[in-house]
């Protein structure tokens, strides 16, 4: 049976997009307190199933599909420009195409504009009324006002017109870092795109005992099963190990491993895989915020995730993808050695390497060094970091890792980094290695 938190968030997913949502009338249609309204109601901004302005409110807006992530709506735009939304406030879930910014003659920029887009312009009152007709949403820069016949004409179509303090260069930079990031975003693997699902996975309940275990085991082939009472909430991880030698009629409950690790739909599958590693798990229960079970995630699934990811084509460049790109591998039967050059987006306010570039470009040496005696993947237990000499931009690098000890789960790494033949820095790091 759903909770009143589950029942308001599955009333608002039925709502039209564009409506507006309030916490008393959420509270009075669902018959709930006001807090438990506004507590899911924040849970469904998480979601992105509504969105929250300023002098707006509340509104619901169209859950987006991973794949059209780096799409924006209107609403967003509002929050990301710190904007006065003028009018038009009916139409701010819709999802903008592309943005335009009007810095040419009123017919050259009508050429440009059309349907779904943002014209992004300054106090050009007749721009705005022709880029509403034309269909597109209006940003106006430097937080000039506009027309009262304009506002109305973008009610009357519902087309937003926004107001920002900020200049036009800025705005622009804003959005394209906006739809970067949702990029980004985009390209990272959450659970929510692997798990089983509740309707595949195999469960047992707190009231069972050893005998279920035993035929729910004997008919899916798995070794370790999430435990739930009565409401679904996960309760315990019971394994073989723990119902080893018990009798067919012992309680799972005083049997099982109880409050166990879990992630939610929103954990990336990096961080499920390197906790299973440091907690030396092979299942991870995938619960709600309520800690209903949804589903199961196992070490073999994160390995086939991580291993397809590493194939597919990348869009929007971190740190790390900056650091991966320049760096050039060197192997001969003695020895691996990485080859690097600091690039301008790698350096601190100092113009030297950042501390977070040189020890991506330190993990990654150490990685591509395993690579030559471990297949897989490994992860960075702890690390100690020697910085001898600034390294300044446009530094070329030769990074020499060695391998001082190695064991089937554990790795000890030695680095030494060189500027042209002068030692700059040292590092020693342990790694752990993700097995099948």
């Amino acid at each position: 049976m759903a909770t009143k938190h589950e029942k308001i968030l599955q009333y608002i997913e039925s709502l039209p997009v564009g409506d507006k949502i309030s916490v008393r009338q959420i509270a009075k249609d669902i018959s709930v307190s006001e807090g438990t309204a506004y507590r899911a109601i924040k849970e469904a901004e998480t979601r992105r199933l509504v969105s929250t302005i300023e002098r707006v409110g509340t509104i619901r807006i169209e859950k987006k599909k991973k794949e059209n992530i780096e799409r924006l709506t209107f609403a967003e735009i509002v929050n990301i420009v710190d904007g006065q939304v003028l009018g038009g406030k009916d139409g701010l879930h819709k999802t903008l195409t592309k943005f335009v910014i009007g810095a040419m003659k009123l017919e050259d920029m009508m050429r440009y504009t059309d349907a779904g887009c943002l014209l992004i312009v300054g106090n050009r009152g007749r721009t705005h009324e022709n880029a509403l007709k034309e269909g597109a949403a209006v940003l106006i820069t430097g937080g000039f006002d506009t027309a009262e016949e304009t506002k109305k004409l973008a009610d009357q179509l519902e087309l937003p017109i926004i107001s920002t303090s900020y200049d036009t260069f800025t705005v622009a930079t804003m959005i394209n870092r906006a739809i970067y990031d949702q990029l980004i975003k985009k390209e990272i693997l959450l659970i929510e795109d692997i798990f089983v699902s509740m309707k595949d996975t195999a469960f047992l309940k707190s009231t069972d005992t050893v005998r279920e275990y035993h035929l729910l085991n004997a008919s899916t082939t798995h070794g370790g099963f999430p435990v739930v009472d009565k409401h679904h909430k996960i309760v315990g991880i019971v394994t073989s190990r723990d119902v080893i030698g018990k009798q067919d009629d012992d309680p799972i409950d005083r049997l099982m491993t109880r409050n166990p690790i879990t992630v939610s739909m929103k954990t990336s599958v990096a961080t499920a895989g390197h906790r299973m590693i440091w907690e030396g798990i092979d299942l991870l229960p995938v619960v709600n915020d309520q800690g209903l079970l949804q589903g199961v995630i196992s070490r073999q699934d994160v390995l086939k995730a991580l291993q397809m990811a590493q194939r597919q084509p990348q869009h929007g460049e971190t740190i790390d993808d900056l650091v991966k790109n320049e760096i050039k591998m060197a192997r001969d039967d003695e020895e691996t050695t990485v080859e690097f050059t600091v690039t301008p987006q790698m350096t601190n306010q100092f113009g030297a390497i950042s501390y977070g570039a040189f020890t991506t470009l330190l993990v990654e040496a150490g990685s591509s060094a395993l690579k030559k005696f471990k297949r897989g993947e490994s992860v960075v237990e702890n690390m100690t970091i020697y910085h001898m000499k600034p390294v300044q931009m446009e530094t070329s690098l030769v990074v020499k890792p060695r391998i001082l000890d190695m064991s089937r789960k554990f790795v000890k790494m030695d680095f030494e980094v060189y500027s042209e033949a002068m030692l700059v820095g040292k590092a020693m790091m342990t790694f752990q290695l993700l097995e099948r």
